[in-house]
């Protein structure tokens, strides 16, 4: 179906089918992208925003549509942090503070004025509505990181993670689960994270009564034990903490966190799929995690080393089970990336999940 895309001297379209269960750790964290943030604090559901509720949000601003294709400054910004994002809303606010100066009523002095002011109106009036939209979202977000705690639990989340550190774990998170500052869906959050990564120590019975001790509801505790059936060691596919089999891969991939987060300790977490796409690249995907359909494996990756099939300059991947945000901003920063080479990735799946609807998935599997 792909060939009339495939020139006779290009590698083609590689088909890729993942499950979610082999990176069970992307969903649980919290997200510092706009898109992301929007999606996981908020919800973003059809491209609609439900701020009701919110303190001192207006009645027009309740329900609101943030769209790539519609809105300019989300599509130009969605995949910027938080700290970035803020300075490109104060730089959105100017512009609009001197357009609205240069129109002001009072400057109005020609009917030609007049004419040409009533023609701008819808404009201004569309661009106002887009600027109190993304102050008013940002404002939330930023009110739910401090309420949340979510720069001190998130900073832990990506140590849990990207590094092996057990003892140094250990003690944050019983600090964690005692804190009466952190929200009892965090303190269940980091209780999964540590559980995925430490499972084979034997001491998760202690994790769960610390989480119940912490105020986590005995419901959500039992979903521990459904996690690590879904997608623990035994479970899951290689590679989510670097190769069991390889102590040496395994503190390769955790120096490498650590030193690539040093810029900035909320964004180490590099999700699983993206080393899946370098080492299909490399001709490195070993056909037993990744096995190929018969016949349709001429010029994949996979078979490049054994059949020297060319590398494929479009890779489409399909996540059964869901994606995440964070995959999709990773994925968009590859594609940027490789521009000069031609080689281009596009991401799908079942859903887009945040770590609710993530969880509540999980929940059904217990059932």
């Amino acid at each position: 179906i792909f060939h009339f895309r495939r020139p006779a001297n290009k590698g083609g379209l590689l088909a890729l089918v993942l499950d979610r269960k082999d990176d069970p750790v992307t969903p649980l964290l919290s997200q510092w992208t706009y898109q992301a943030m929007v999606h996981e604090l908020l919800g973003l559901n059809n491209h609609r925003v439900i701020l009701k509720g919110a303190p001192n949000i207006a009645a027009d601003l309740e329900e609101v549509v943030l769209s790539a294709a519609q809105d300019d400054f989300f599509f130009g910004n969605r995949h910027k942090n938080f700290g970035e994002l803020g300075e490109a809303i104060q730089k959105l606010l100017k512009e609009y503070q001197s357009t609205t100066a240069q129109h002001n009523t009072s400057n109005l002095s020609t009917i030609e004025d007049m004419q040409a002011f009533m023609d701008k109106f819808p404009e201004l009036r569309s661009q106002s509505h887009n600027v109190s939209k993304h102050v008013a979202i940002m404002g939330e977000l930023a009110r739910l990181v401090d309420v949340c705690s979510l720069m001190d639990v998130s900073q832990f989340e990506q140590e849990l993670a990207c590094a092996d550190d057990h003892n140094a774990h250990w003690r944050e998170l019983m600090e964690k689960l005692k804190s009466k500052a952190i929200k009892v869906p965090d303190k269940f959050r980091l209780g999964l994270l540590y559980a995925l990564r430490y499972e084979s120590l034997g001491n998760l019975h202690m994790v769960q009564s610390a989480m119940t001790k912490g105020g986590v509801p005995q419901d959500m505790v039992n979903l521990l034990q459904v996690m690590l059936r879904y997608a623990g060691a035994k479970s899951r596919g290689p590679g989510l903490y670097g190769d069991a089999n390889n102590l040496m891969s395994k503190m390769t991939k955790s120096i490498i966190s650590s030193v690539q987060g040093v810029e900035n300790v909320y964004a180490q977490h590099v999700p699983l799929v993206m080393d899946t796409i370098q080492s299909l690249l490399k001709g490195k995907l070993s056909t037993r995690t990744h096995p190929v359909v018969p016949g349709s494996a001429r010029n994949s990756a996979a078979s490049s080393q054994s059949s020297g099939g060319m590398i494929p300059d479009e890779i489409l991947i399909f996540m059964v089970g869901g994606v995440t945000y964070e995959e999709g901003t990773k994925i968009h920063e590859f594609n940027q990336a490789m521009k000069a080479r031609g080689i281009q990735v596009v991401l799908g799946g079942s859903t887009v999940h945040n770590s609710t609807s993530f969880l509540d998935e999980l929940k059904t599997t217990a059932l």
